[in-house]
């Protein structure tokens, strides 16, 4: 049983009984449902964010990879890495174990690893992102395991799946490949800000890894749902990487516009905090998810953080006289606290730090 005694209802099982129609709870208001009968915005590699080749981190093409990096930063506030030294094997084993548990492991063997009800951004399966006593909140067509893994204290393998048997090491082993490989694009992110490699780690203070699986299943009123509303991320780099069903969006000159899932590659999305610190030079990436009333989707998106006691403010080497502050210094907590308080509502919370 969830918060005052309903019962705890996932959305795989709200498909799985066949319904022809979507409870009113996951119903969009008019103006935030996808136009899929009229959307033809799905885009290829020389019109969607870049795909940007790390060469396995080659030195000699550094500076040229740092370029491309800096110019999608500017443009999209995303982009795919390829050649990014994180084994394809692992990419898809990582799906496969995901996929396994959403598919095959028993709900009651599910509901054991149930989220904390009454607490955001609880570890654990979940279909809520927000607290249920938030009136008005439509929820997303979504179920998800969310994992808690750097740093390693946050880590706690007993609360995770134990099925499939490899699951734990699958998830363990994926999360050390994403944070080596946020680490390095940190780095080339700073320079490509004419900043010391170091500069933006330095300002985050130890990385917080969540490892989110998200499982989209298929809804019968497409267009009247979301599988994740639009936001941009909350925190520094978010790694993604996606099924070849689909149905990733991201904002661009205020059109959604679909992202391709391209094989063996990374989608690399800012996050709010690498905007204040870039002082607005690089904007985060507002993106959603939709649904199809035909394949289940799966995810894994790997989010990186500060620690909730670090303070967030534009990097002082992009500040001068001619270059003010754009955005007013925050304490992480207090921003994941707001943006859990008022919701996903596009890029309303980091526009809210605005000077001007």
């Amino acid at each position: 049983m969830e918060i005052g005694g309903e019962p705890i209802v996932r959305v795989q099982g709200l498909a799985e009984a066949g319904l022809s129609h979507v409870p009113p709870q996951y119903i969009q208001p008019p103006p935030n449902r996808p136009q899929l009968k009229t959307h033809s915005s799905t885009f290829n590699h020389d019109t969607g964010p870049p795909v940007i080749d790390l060469s396995e981190f080659d030195p000699t093409r550094r500076e040229s990879v740092r370029e491309s990096i800096g110019r999608a930063c500017r443009e999209w506030g995303a982009f795919h890495v390829t050649n990014h030294g994180v084994p394809a094997s692992l990419l898809d084993h990582v799906k496969t174990v995901g996929l396994t548990f959403f598919n095959h492991c028993p709900l009651p063997d599910k509901l054991k690893y149930s989220c904390d009800p009454t607490s955001f951004a609880s570890q654990g399966y979940g279909s809520k992102m927000l607290l249920p006593d938030q009136n008005g909140v439509v929820l997303d067509w979504r179920d998800y395991f969310d994992h808690h893994t750097f740093p390693l204290s946050r880590r706690d393998p007993d609360r995770w799946p134990h099925f499939p048997p490899d699951y734990r090491d699958a998830v363990g082993s994926y999360a050390h490949q994403m944070k080596a490989l946020a680490q390095k694009l940190l780095g080339l992110i700073s320079e490509s800000l004419g900043l010391r490699s170091s500069c933006i780690e330095e300002a985050v203070g130890e990385l917080h890894q969540n490892i989110t699986i998200s499982y989209y299943p298929p809804c019968p009123q497409p267009d009247l749902t979301l599988g994740l509303q639009p936001h941009s991320d909350m925190g520094v780099i978010t790694l993604l990487i996606q099924d070849h069903v689909g149905g990733l969006q991201l904002l661009k000159n205020n059109h959604w516009l679909t992202v391709h899932p391209l094989s063996d590659a990374i989608l690399v999305l800012l996050a709010d905090q690498t905007e204040i610190l870039s002082n607005g030079k690089y904007k985060s990436a507002q993106h959603r998810a939709i649904t199809n009333n035909t394949q289940a989707r799966l995810s894994v998106a790997t989010f990186h953080d500060p620690a909730k006691a670090v303070k967030i403010s534009p990097a002082s080497e992009l500040v001068s006289e001619s270059s003010s502050p754009q955005y007013r210094e925050v304490l992480y907590g207090d921003y994941v606290s707001s943006w859990y308080t008022k919701g996903p509502d596009g890029k309303g919370n980091i526009n809210s730090l605005l000077l001007t």
